[in-house]
């Protein structure tokens, strides 16, 4: 189960019937009928070119930067922009679960195995920008499997193998803000550890001074770019109707879709976060933001950066956090298996868009980064 899955799949709750638990634990395939290409990438207006493709060799190689992200949307969506921007992507290639180019990467595997389903920490390729080495990798090691240990040492790794100046994490994300809607992208440099039973004033939190370089991401064409994610009435009707009847369940569009925040926005939002410090919040277990604010000081709840904060740095390496809200903030009146399985309905529906336009940001910049 992917990360961002995991996070949206409620624990069983006692007293429920069996056919009742079955379906909240199985994973619910909503469709939708606009589904639009990702769209083929013009550099050009923000005075760049595409991203060279250059030998990926079979041990992991230096770079000046390394993007990590996780889920196959995700990955879909990090191919596209870094390295197959000059044609359209379609829409079914949100669930590849494997991209030409690409390198396994099993370089000091721990002796210890946690578990079935886990023999390699996840797959590589290189690229350039500006001429400078950037490692793209997709993780297929996570906080919630096989643990905290194992995500801790995939970045040593990492930042002993590639000796990076910037670990960049991009992917969806839970939005925390009430104020979000779908497609927003946050840009932060710290990271908060969730801890269950503990008040938020005990959560550990790593941060560094890195800023994002927002040069490009501030020109006036970068907006030309992004992709507006193609949420019609429609279709969010639809899902309404397909959620309720998978669940058995009577929820209108106005409880599941609270605030309309469902509904991306034209085009969408892009906010750089470093220079004010806030923190995403990183979480190993169910924990949903909802409309009454509850996390409401954190750019977006997600299940592995904190980590990757902490471990960059105790190395000492700079690092940063370019997440896109995949499932905006539930409505607090909902109870929590209904709110994390709308929003794993909604991410299931439109995590490919909103991946998307958060590795464009990431690229945008990179490029300023790294000039």
């Amino acid at each position: 189960m992917h990360n961002e899955l995991a996070r949206l799949t409620p624990p069983p709750v006692s007293g429920e019937n069996e056919l009742e638990q079955a379906a909240f634990q199985q994973k619910f395939n909503p469709t939708i009928t606009n589904h639009p290409n990702l769209p083929v990438i013009d550099w050009t207006l923000i005075g760049q070119s595409a991203p060279v493709l250059v030998n990926t060799p079979t041990q992991l190689p230096a770079a000046e930067a390394v993007i990590i992200t996780w889920a196959e949307a995700e990955w879909a969506a990090l191919e596209h922009v870094f390295c197959s921007g000059s044609t359209a992507m379609s829409y079914a290639d949100r669930n590849k679960s494997s991209w030409s180019g690409w390198q396994q990467c099993t370089e000091d595997l721990p002796s210890t195995q946690p578990g079935e389903g886990w023999d390699y920490w996840g797959e590589y390729r290189l690229v350039q920008i500006g001429g400078k080495n950037v490692l793209l990798f997709k993780s297929n090691t996570h906080l919630d499997f096989p643990g905290e240990s194992y995500l801790a040492q995939m970045i040593e790794l990492l930042i002993t193998k590639a000796n990076p100046s910037l670990i960049m994490s991009i992917g969806t994300a839970g939005g925390a803000i009430p104020t979000d809607h779908i497609g927003t992208i946050n840009t932060v440099n710290a990271g908060t550890l969730y801890a269950a039973n503990e008040p938020e004033s005990k959560w550990s939190e790593y941060s560094n001074n890195w800023q994002a370089a927002w040069g490009a991401v501030s020109k006036p064409d970068f907006s030309k770019l992004l992709f507006p994610v193609p949420t019609i009435q429609n279709d969010i009707a639809s899902l309404v109707k397909q959620f309720n009847s998978y669940y058995q369940t009577s929820y209108t569009a106005e409880q599941l879709n609270n605030n309309n925040l469902n509904m991306g926005t034209t085009p969408p939002s892009v906010n750089n976060m470093t220079t004010a410090g806030t923190p995403l919040l990183t979480t190993s277990t169910f924990v949903v933001a909802t409309t009454d604010g509850n996390l409401k000081d954190f750019a977006c709840v997600e299940m592995d950066d904190a980590i990757i904060a902490m471990t960059c740095k105790n190395k000492g390496v700079a690092f940063g956090f370019v997440r896109n809200v995949s499932d905006p903030a539930q409505n607090s009146a909902l109870p929590p298996k209904i709110q994390g399985s709308w929003g794993s309905a909604i991410y299931e529906a439109y995590g490919i868009y909103t991946s998307y336009n958060g590795a464009l940001t990431a690229a945008a910049i990179l490029y300023e980064q790294l000039a």
